[in-house]
């Protein structure tokens, strides 16, 4: 799947990087900014089917690239959008991921550009609507996370991480040598314990998603 997208970051060596490595994986590139004034008019102009973005930019250093992508999905609703971040920090990714009910949004940590596979297979699932959160993130959030998600087991609260990490249900069978039909009964154990809505199946996966990260 070939997209056009937008890079936001403000670290040139790393800016450039990202295009050379999103180019080589057949996407077109079609703005590459450095703050996040630029990032707004880039999108702007070009309407990106995604945008790749940091989350500390000037003008203020601070949270201008996630705000300004916030913005953006609001501006814009249904703009997917892949935050990077140095580092972990609950606030920013819960921001991004309440924005446009949590769909097509990812939040990765940078050190995970190295793992080029990873990387972008994270893009195309939130290209086409999916939720891609850094385990490292989970791990993190887990350590604080309360109520509903107490009333999970310790299998389903693995299923959910792997949810939340965008794994497929074949992919979360494999990674906990179960079977398919496991993975479908925990999930549905999941979607009655935290009181989802019935939906779409992809949306409850959304809805379960942030409730995992709102705990």
């Amino acid at each position: 799947m070939s997209l056009r997208l937008i890079v936001a970051e403000d670290a040139v060596l790393l800016r450039e990087g990202l295009v050379g490595l999103l180019q080589r994986v057949g996407h077109e590139v079609v703005a590459a900014v450095g703050d996040a004034g630029a990032l707004v008019a880039a999108v702007r102009s070009e309407r990106p089917d995604l945008i790749v973005t940091d989350v500390r930019m000037p003008p203020t250093l601070s949270d201008d690239g996630l705000r300004a992508a916030v913005q953006l999905r609001e501006e814009y609703p249904g703009l997917p959008v892949l935050v990077l971040s140095q580092y972990v920090e609950r606030s920013y990714a819960l921001g991004l991921l309440d924005s446009g009910g949590g769909a097509g949004v990812g939040y990765l940590l940078k050190e995970r550009v190295a793992a080029v596979a990873d990387f972008t297979a994270a893009i195309d699932r939130i290209a086409i609507g999916g939720t891609v959160v850094d385990p490292e993130v989970i791990q993190q959030l887990v350590r604080i996370r309360k109520d509903p998600l107490e009333r999970l087991s310790p299998r389903e609260r693995e299923v959910l991480g792997l949810i939340a990490q965008g794994r497929t249900n074949s992919a979360i069978a494999a990674e906990l040598f179960i079977s398919d039909a496991a993975v479908n009964k925990h999930i549905g154990n999941i979607f009655a314990k935290l009181d989802l809505p019935v939906a779409t199946e992809g949306h409850r996966r959304v809805l379960a998603v942030l409730a995992f990260l709102r705990a």
